[in-house]
């Protein structure tokens, strides 16, 4: 079986080589090959080895050069087998059984346009699979009808599944999409009982919150707790270094908030693997990361945070009923919340040992649909009848026109970047981010004064 991935960052590719695996038919061989979406958010090769998926190859691609993979064009590095930007081999075009988008919602609709204009009347297309990267807290509408006209929508949860047919039912879309999973990283041991030394753990985000404020109570607080614990180890867990983008843009990295601080010995910024920070954590505190359910799911102790509020804007306001919140105070005083089991049960954390059997329903269904003689064209939602003021943008900046084919002059390689075109490629991203992190702030700051 050949699965094809495409990404947009480091997170979503996680996502979609982990769905791949999850969601292949039982006792199939995978072939998995991964698309990189070039962009801000591209994947750098230390963020792909934190990841720690490999594909059977793996090249970064424009929105368009990905079409052509997928209708048996050229490979987009131009030369068959030869090593890509990422250090592994490419191969031509390809027949793929399934094609996982792992992108944001416009990258979604985009890519479906597209692949329904390439794709044309063919009846042996490959399945298209679609989803989230974690907790839904926001624009559920906008990403979801986005996110219409893929075969599969996956849903991380229970909860999820139900409020994602009751938006497709109530614009009159078609529900049927929408099944059930969970989140595909989940795993590792259970909690058994505190290590030595008793590890808290701080599991950052990019974006949330996002002042420097906000940002800076938090920092303050985590390394006040080291020094009124010194014989615990506090972790700062980061999910980039300075320069490099995940899913969210990071105005305000952590390590240059730290800078101006004293932290004592007992606390240390760590990267890595989520799952090999957990196995030697007894607290995980955030603000409202997917973390917090990779941790609830190993049973570990878990704590949401109320200090800044619980607000939709910080996204913590999804675990509202968790059992989960908590202030920096109650916990430096020794509290430790519950979580509630019926709660934790319809987020998909499935704590309770269900996990094994929670992609058995995609599994099955993907398997019906290649076993099918035909499959009907994609069928998004956003057409230029249903959406005429919106679909065009979305697709124009991906380089298509309105009927989802490429427009002229679009960016699709036919061989190898020479070597200057990477480097000024390389050059602009990195300029790119350096006027995200630090020119932006201070234009922010001097519009404030």
């Amino acid at each position: 079986m050949r699965i094809a991935v495409l990404a947009d960052s480091d997170t979503r590719w996680k996502w979609g080589a982990l769905t791949a695996h999850r969601i292949a038919p039982e006792h199939s061989d995978i072939r998995l090959d991964g698309y990189l979406l070039r962009g801000r958010a591209t994947p750098t090769a230390r963020q792909l080895d934190e990841v720690g998926i490999r594909a059977d190859t793996l090249r970064e691609v424009t929105g368009v050069e990905f079409l052509r993979a997928m209708t048996g064009g050229a490979d987009p590095a131009g030369r068959d087998g030869e090593t890509d930007e990422a250090g592994q081999g490419g191969g031509a075009g390809v027949a793929y059984d399934i094609v996982v988008l792992a992108l944001v919602g416009g990258g979604v609709q985009a890519v479906l346009h597209g692949l329904r204009s390439a794709w044309g009347s063919r009846t042996d297309r490959p399945v298209v699979v679609t989803g989230y990267v974690g907790v839904v807290y926001e624009k559920l509408a906008d990403g979801l009808l986005l996110r219409h006209g893929a075969d599969l929508v996956l849903a991380n949860s229970r909860q999820d599944a139900e409020r994602f047919r009751a938006v497709y039912e109530g614009v009159g879309a078609d529900a049927s999409s929408v099944t059930e999973v969970a989140l595909p990283f989940l795993g590792g041991a259970a909690y058994t009982g505190e290590h030595d030394p008793y590890t808290v753990v701080f599991a950052a985000q990019p974006s949330v919150p996002e002042s420097r404020k906000d940002r800076t109570y938090l920092l303050d607080r985590l390394i006040r707790h080291a020094r009124q614990h010194p014989e615990r180890e506090v972790l700062l867990k980061l999910r980039s270094k300075p320069g490099e983008h995940t899913t969210h843009i990071e105005e305000l990295p952590y390590q240059k908030l730290v800078q101006k601080a004293d932290p004592p010995p007992n606390f240390k910024l760590v990267y890595g693997h989520m799952g090999e920070v957990l196995d030697r954590t007894d607290l995980l505190v955030t603000v409202s990361s997917t973390a917090a359910l990779e941790s609830l799911h190993r049973r570990i102790p878990t704590v949401v945070l109320t200090d800044l509020g619980v607000r939709e804007a910080l996204g913590n306001h999804h675990f509202v009923g968790s059992g989960c919140l908590a202030s920096w105070d109650q916990l430096d005083a020794g509290y430790r919340p519950v979580p509630d089991e019926k709660w934790v049960a319809r987020q998909g954390v499935a704590a309770d040992g269900s996990y094994e059997t929670a992609f058995d329903a995609a599994r099955e269904r993907i398997a019906k649909l290649l076993a099918a003689d035909t499959l009907p064209p994609l069928a998004p939602y956003y057409t230029p009848v249903t959406a005429p003021g919106y679909l065009p943008g979305i697709l124009a900046r991906h380089h298509l026109g309105p009927d989802g084919a490429p427009l002229p002059g679009a960016p699709a390689a036919d061989r190898e970047p020479s070597p200057v075109r990477q480097i000024v490629r390389r050059a602009a991203r990195g300029a790119y981010r350096h006027g995200v992190q630090r020119v932006a702030p201070v234009i922010r700051r001097m519009g404030e004064l």
